[in-house]
């Protein structure tokens, strides 16, 4: 459910834009505009009201998504909004000799995340594929060139169908890894299809098995035990704060898996018990704000998801602007904290709205290079 205090902020943005219409819109459009106003109210309430679960449950899950997609673009349209018109009004834009001219302003201003979104909305199943060198010192012989590919986010739900999924793991597939991880969010919330999703993944292919850590979706739908065992059962293993040795010639991979780390805790408790000193020692884990932690620890490479990359990046402003920042900074890429690294990677999937904007979906092959 929305949070109270969004809530709040988009219904008195709501009356703010309802009253100022006799300023901002003439008068034949004025009606519209107070009815697009009032609707977007109503989205955003309808929002609220979904988020009841004994409410929810009379729904169809892929009505309930939508709807709830379209009262949070609603209430970001409304803030938007208001925010460029008390801008405005502040400046004096609706005085009458310049009103014609700056509300042409204020509607272009208004228009424009509208034209965006309607482009991030289509471009938001567009696979990309990325091919990243890890530079490592002293990696041994065995495992240079080592090549591990990476699906992570996927939230198979009324935003991602099956068959974009099944794109994702051919793109992965066709690069013959010598290792496959599934890092979390294999759907979105209870009621998604799970035993789709995982099927699929089956499907990955990796000459040391597949294996994979859960993410905050698979614990938000009570299905962390079911993902686990239903995946094992295909092929695919969960490593919940396990550790599993994999040989790569005379050199070994120390492959470590937890569950999804939540903020607040402290991240990683007990993990560096699982560290072997001999081995090259890889984490599996969905919230990438654990890396100086694991750093710390002894990991050599962190493997992780969870941000979508910010899903909706302002580049125009700042190319690391996103929503994603605001709770960690590790949001994409490869990162280092000494001779310690991270990837990140975008996912497939959307959360919230399917829509992405500078951040494209991925899948990923990272191949360890040693220097």
């Amino acid at each position: 459910m929305l949070d109270l205090a969004v809530l709040v902020s988009c219904t008195l943005a709501a009356l703010f834009l309802y009253r100022c219409t006799s300023e901002i819109v003439n008068a034949q459009w004025r009606l519209w505009a107070r009815r697009a106003v009032g609707f977007g109210a109503f989205l955003i309430w309808t929002n609220e009201i979904l988020g009841v679960q004994r409410i929810a449950v009379l729904f169809n899950h892929s009505v309930l998504e939508w709807t709830r997609c379209a009262g949070l673009v609603a209430g970001g349209i409304l803030l938007y909004s208001a925010a460029i018109v008390a801008i405005l009004r502040t400046a004096g834009a609706f005085e009458p000799g310049r009103r014609r001219v700056l509300q042409l302003a204020a509607v272009a201003a208004v228009a424009a995340p509208v034209v965006l979104g309607t482009r991030a909305f289509i471009r938001r199943d567009d696979l990309t594929f990325r091919e990243l060198d890890v530079k490592i010192k002293g990696l041994p012989k065995d495992l240079d060139g080592l090549r591990i590919a990476q699906l992570t986010d996927i939230h198979l739900s009324a935003f991602l169908d099956e068959a974009t999924l099944r794109r994702a793991v051919g793109m992965l597939n066709e690069t013959d890894p010598h290792l496959t991880v599934v890092t979390g969010d294999l759907i979105s919330t209870k009621g998604d299809p799970l035993d789709t999703c995982i099927r699929n993944l089956a499907q990955l292919r990796s000459s040391s098995g597949l294996w994979g850590c859960l993410g905050n979706h698979e614990r938000f739908a009570m299905a962390e035990e079911y993902t686990e065992r239903e995946s094992a059962r295909l092929g695919l293993r969960f490593l919940r704060h396990q550790a599993v040795p994999l040989r790569f010639g005379d050199s070994s991979v120390n492959l470590v898996g937890v569950d999804y780390q939540r903020r607040g805790l402290p991240y990683l408790v007990g993990t560096e018990s699982l560290i072997d000193p001999k081995a090259f020692n890889i984490l599996l884990t969905h919230n990438p704000d654990v890396f100086p932690v694991a750093a710390r620890q002894g990991f050599d490479l962190t493997v992780g998801g969870h941000t979508h990359g910010g899903q909706v990046t302002l580049e125009i402003l700042h190319p690391t602007l996103n929503a994603a920042r605001f709770y960690t900074p590790f949001t994409y890429g490869l990162y280092e904290r000494g001779d310690k690294q991270m990837y990140v990677s975008r996912g497939i999937g959307t959360i919230g709205v399917p829509a992405r904007l500078g951040a494209p979906p991925e899948v990923v092959l990272l191949r360890l290079c040693a220097i």
